[in-house]
């Protein structure tokens, strides 16, 4: 059930708002990255326009649907952790705003320049910025707050994909005409003439592909955002897993007893005074292990034994008892982790899948079936509007001769492979980065030519994403928390969703009637 506890009409408004918002975010989102996955059906003449973006859309809405969920908490894992613990605070409330409206200006100022720029990389650098703020605001050190050992590996696969993209795309082209002896299929398509049928098949598979993956991945963010909001105003309802069924609510009391004995042991004597505080330290990038590491760990597992003892479900805690569990839960399983990776760790045992850590993160890390649902139509029907200023980018401005249906086949295979390992590896990559880098590949392979002015539009949208979102979620949080600490938070928060959810409705009815005057028509520099 949606709503499990009473709000206040305060509550209710920033509930509506914020989800608002979410789901704005991952409106924008399909018709900003996912018209990277239709441009070379598009230009192949593979597909009709209409029906590309139609079919890209639903395959969109089947990947959030069917996909994994690790991206959303690998995303969560990036902010504050006094922020995540106190998301329902006023400052918690403002991290969320400045996400989500950083976000959203940046992918929309992207997408009207026509410019394939990255929402991972957006939302990425807006974390950055609320942490350092967060950080600086509350007299601790510049990047204290930032967990700089996820951003590294988040990093790295964000870095790492556009140059997978380039240099498999290319050497997948070479390939190809290296081995298939076929001269159709390396030359520009005839005039509205669809390609050779098994051709068809792999470009409309591919766009499948890419399209269900892409769902997956950047459907997850949404995910992760959502579910920040919900449990910071319904943390009865959204706070713990509350499916969890009275089995594995004894076998975690059971491994928090028998973890305990572990701890205490290691402990050699020392205390925790506070041990949150202490396991908050201990997980940040420059925690360092210490005796009261351990000491704080096994107080915490008792807290956890003691909170599920006798219990049969979770329905018999009160609103604050499931809000403390959660922390606890949250802080012992990030801890658990950290824990698992140290050289020569005795602990590594219960960072193993199945493990403790497991055990502690299926209380935390689920996503509501009408989550996953509202991200998936979100983004589905993102998919079907206003994408033909990226599918023009991307067909016609990154190379100087037109999409061949190798390149456009080479491109897809390797952005749909990519995309779909860092799925699987509850990794965050850009499929703009990936699918309009591999384009790139295969027109530098093919010697066709590649326009520097595209190339250097595509490149300053890049390097400036990050600095330019870390900016503006700074500027965002900053001003959030002064409206917090001044108290008019509620009425400004709630003025400034109403003028949002007014543009955006605008936006939307001028995008359809754009849509509707071009009739779906084939995408063409004139057109344009």
């Amino acid at each position: 059930m949606l709503l499990a506890q009473t709000l206040t009409t305060g509550s209710m408004l920033f509930l509506i708002i914020a989800i608002g918002m979410a789901l704005a975010f991952e409106f924008v989102n399909g018709f900003h990255d996912t018209a990277n996955a239709v441009a070379t059906v598009i230009y192949t003449h593979t597909l009709k326009p209409w029906v590309a973006v139609i079919w890209s859309g639903l395959c969109n809405l089947t990947g959030v649907m069917f996909g994994g969920t690790a991206i959303a908490f690998t995303i969560v894992a990036l902010l504050p952790v006094d922020l995540v613990l106190n998301v329902g605070s006023g400052a918690g409330f403002a991290m969320v705003f400045a996400l989500l409206l950083s976000a959203i200006l940046w992918n929309l100022g992207t997408w009207y320049l026509g410019l394939p720029a990255s929402s991972s990389h957006t939302l990425v650098g807006s974390i950055l910025g609320v942490g350092l703020a967060n950080a600086l605001m509350n007299g601790r050190g510049f990047g204290e707050g930032v967990n700089w050992e996820q951003v590294v590996k988040v990093f790295k696969s964000l870095l790492a994909s556009p140059i997978f993209g380039f240099v498999l795309a290319g050497g997948l082209l070479l390939l190809a005409k290296r081995f298939i002896k076929l001269p159709a299929l390396f030359k520009a398509p005839p005039k509205d003439a669809p390609p050779p049928f098994w051709i068809r098949c792999i470009l409309i598979l591919t766009c499948t592909g890419v399209s269900f993956f892409h769902g997956s991945n950047d459907g997850a963010k949404g995910m992760g955002l959502m579910l920040l909001i919900l449990i910071g105003i319904l943390p009865a309802t959204y706070a713990l897993n509350m499916g969890s069924n009275s089995q594995a609510l004894r076998d975690l009391e059971a491994s928090a007893n028998s973890t305990r004995t572990r701890f205490v042991a290691s402990a050699s004597g020392a205390v925790s005074a506070d041990p949150l505080a202490d396991l908050s330290s201990y997980i940040k990038s420059d925690g360092k292990l210490t005796n009261q590491t351990f000491a704080a760990m096994a107080e915490v597992d008792g807290k956890i034994a003691a909170a599920l003892g006798g219990r049969d479900s979770l329905e018999s805690l009160s609103t604050d008892q499931r809000r403390e569990l959660r922390s606890a839960i949250y802080l012992q399983g990030e801890a658990v982790g950290k824990l698992g990776k140290a050289k020569d760790s005795k602990f590594d045992d219960l960072a193993k899948k199945g493990a403790f850590k497991d055990q502690l993160q299926s209380f935390t890390q689920h996503v509501p079936t009408w989550v996953k649902i509202a991200v998936a139509l979100a983004l589905g029907l993102g998919t079907m509007i206003g994408w033909k200023r990226i599918v023009m980018t991307v067909g016609e401005k990154i190379g100087k001769d037109h999409l061949t249906y190798a390149q456009g086949a080479s491109a897809e295979i390797v952005a749909m492979l990519t995309i779909g390992a860092a799925d699987y590896l509850g990794l965050p990559v850009s499929t703009t980065h990936v699918l309009s880098s591999g384009v790139a590949g295969t027109m530098a392979a093919n010697k066709s030519g590649l326009q520097v002015a595209t190339l250097r539009n595509l490149l300053l949208a890049w390097v400036l994403t990050l600095p330019v979102c870390v900016i503006l979620g700074a500027g965002t949080f900053a001003a959030g928390l002064y409206l917090v600490l001044h108290q008019l938070v509620t009425h400004t928060v709630i003025f400034v969703g109403i003028l949002l959810l007014i543009a955006g409705a605008l936006l939307f009815r001028r995008v359809i009637a754009t849509r509707s005057k071009a009739g779906f028509e084939p995408v063409t520099a004139d057109a344009m």
